[in-house]
């Protein structure tokens, strides 16, 4: 994402500052790294939340948080972290681009994961096809230990195995549902929740 020079530089200091101190800068703080007024900082502060860069709480001193980072920085001022890829429009299949005026950043580990405490695992095997989960998917799991029914979890058995499934209580049991209709669900007395799927994503 293209930004001013001046914005580039304030954004270093911000991230340069968070990371020696463990919060961020105030607007006081970041005017006299810079040299300009409060007022010109806010503006350039509103404009990189505008275009998804940065993250304010409203009302709240040392509230500033860098969302798209300085990991990858390019002539010109390019911003884009390592997990955020420039969203360019919408689009519906076969159809052209849309023309995006204001390039948009969309922050993939951010759409998946949130402020969750989330884990990633390798799938192998079959057993969740039909729900489009193939050997070789990684699924990203919110680490928790209590399931819905229909969820997809990762559920730790009473031989100490571990399986992907589609978890659901069944009387006094618990069925583990395979998305393979080759087959057999699981059924169990007790079972361990230690995760749910809230994405999957792929390489082709």
């Amino acid at each position: 994402m293209n930004i001013t020079p001046k914005q580039l530089r304030i954004l270093k200091f911000i991230q340069t500052f968070t990371e020696s101190n463990h919060y961020s800068p105030t607007l006081q703080e970041i005017a006299d790294e810079i040299g300009v007024s409060k007022i010109t900082i806010l503006d350039h502060l509103r404009a990189l939340e505008r275009r998804g860069i940065i993250r304010r709480q409203r009302y709240l001193s040392r509230s500033i948080e860098v969302v798209v980072g300085l990991s990858e920085t390019e002539p010109g001022g390019v911003v884009r972290s390592k997990t955020s890829l420039p969203l360019m429009g919408r689009i519906t299949a076969g159809a052209p681009l849309e023309a995006a005026e204001h390039q948009e950043v969309m922050d993939i580990a951010d759409l998946m994961v949130g402020r969750k405490d989330c884990f990633v695992l390798e799938v192998r095997g079959s057993s969740m096809i039909e729900d489009h989960i193939k050997d070789g998917d990684y699924v990203v799991v919110e680490k928790r230990d209590r399931a819905n029914d229909g969820e997809t979890v990762v559920a730790l058995l009473a031989n100490g195995e571990t399986t992907l499934k589609r978890f659901y209580r069944q009387g006094s049991k618990f069925r583990l549902q395979p998305a393979n209709s080759t087959m057999p669900p699981i059924l169990v007395d007790q079972v361990t929740i230690q995760g749910v799927v809230t994405g999957v994503f792929r390489r082709y």
